[in-house]
C-alpha cells in the first residue's frame, strides 16, 4: 500500500514523507519549550512547512523518558488553539496524543491523523478513532509509560516482539472496522528500548514491513543518537539525519523529524541518485 488515508488527504507514500514536529510543551526534551505558547508554535509550524514538511505533528505532552503526565485540561489548552488555526492551512495535520478526549476534540476540529504512542490502548481511544470515518492513525510500540518504560527493556528478539505487538493492534482496529489504509506503524525508537535494541530495530526494519503497512519512524535527536555520537541534544542533527536516511533506505515511508530542511535536502539527494528502497513491501503497488 503506497498511500495513507487520512481525514482530508490521501497521502502518497511512493516516496518518503517528512513529518515536522511541533511541540507545544514547556518541557520538550529537544527544544526546551521554545514553542510552548500558541503564537510561537504556529510560527514554528509555518517555518517547517516553508522548509518542506509534508505533515505537521502537534503535541501537547512530552513523552521523553521520565516525563510526568499532563492533565487533560492542560493538554487541550495547549493543543486546541494550534490545531484550530493550522487546520486552515490545507496540509495534513497530525496530533500526538494518547488521550481519547483530545483525539475526539482535535478530530472534531478537522485534524487528519492521530499519532498515539500507546497505540490506542487507553480506555476509549480505540472508540474515538473507530467512530471517525477516515482519520489516519499511527500505532506505536511502547512498553509501560514514559515514567517507567526505560526499566522495561528485556526482549528475546526485539523486532519479533515489536512486530507481534503492532500486528495485535492492527487486528484490534480491523475488528472495529478501521480500514488498513488508515494505519501506519511506528516501532517506537527509544520507548522502552536500549540503544542496541533501537539500532537492531533499524537494521531489521524489513521484518516490520512484512506486516504490510507503511512504517513511520522517529529517530530525531533521541538519546540513542547521543549515545553513538557523544553529542548533546542540540548537536544531534547530523546523527539524526543519518538515521532518517538509513530508515528511508530500509523502507520507512514517514520520517518524524525536528530538522525538516536538512531532511528534505538529504532525501532530494538520495532520490536524485535513484536509490531503491531496500526490502520495501510497498513498491509492488506500482
Amino acid at each position: 500500500m503506497s498511500y495513507w488515508q487520512t481525514t482530508r488527504f490521501r497521502i502518497d507514500l511512493s516516496r518518503p514523507r517528512v513529518m515536522g514536529i511541533v511541540n507545544v510543551t514547556p518541557d520538550s526534551f529537544s527544544d526546551g519549550g521554545a514553542h510552548a505558547d500558541e503564537r510561537s508554535a504556529l510560527r514554528h509550524a509555518e517555518q517547517l512547512l516553508r522548509q518542506g514538511a509534508d505533515i505537521l505533528d502537534i503535541g501537547g505532552e512530552s513523552t521523553r523518558p521520565g516525563a510526568p503526565p499532563v492533565p487533560l485540561e492542560e493538554e487541550l489548552r495547549r493543543v486546541l488553539p494550534v490545531v484550530r488555526e493550522a487546520v486552515k492551512w490545507g496540509v495534513p495535520l497530525s496530533v500526538d496524543t494518547y488521550k481519547p478526549e483530545v483525539m475526539r476534540q482535535v478530530l472534531a476540529l478537522g485534524a487528519d491523523i492521530v499519532n498515539d504512542v500507546q497505540a490506542l490502548r487507553a480506555a476509549g481511544a480505540l472508540d474515538a478513532v473507530a467512530e471517525h470515518p477516515s482519520c489516519g492513525i499511527c500505532l506505536m510500540h511502547m512498553r509501560g509509560d514514559p515514567t517507567s518504560m526505560q526499566s522495561q527493556t528485556q526482549y528475546d528478539d526485539v523486532a519479533a516482539e515489536v512486530a507481534d505487538f503492532l500486528a495485535g493492534r492492527v487486528q484490534a482496529l480491523s475488528w472495529r472496522g478501521v480500514a488498513r489504509e488508515r494505519m501506519v506503524l511506528d516501532p517506537g525508537i527509544g520507548f522502552g528500548k536500549t540503544v542496541e535494541q533501537n539500532f537492531q530495530l533499524l537494521r531489521e526494519q524489513p521484518r516490520l514491513l512484512a506486516l504490510g503497512l507503511p512504517l513511520l519512524v522517529g529517530w530525531s535527536r533521541k538519546s540513542s543518537i547521543g549515545a553513538v555520537t557523544g553529542k548533546p541534544v542540540t548537536e544531534r542533527g547530523p546523527g539524526s539525519l543519518a538515521a532518517a536516511l538509513a530508515a528511508a533506505l530500509l523502507g520507512a515511508r514517514v520520517l518524524r523529524v525536528h530538522d525538516v530542511a536538512a531532511t528534505v535536502d538529504a532525501l532530494k539527494v538520495w532520490q536524485a541518485a535513484g536509490l531503491p528502497a531496500v526490502a520495501d513491501g510497498h513498491n509492488h503497488a506500482h
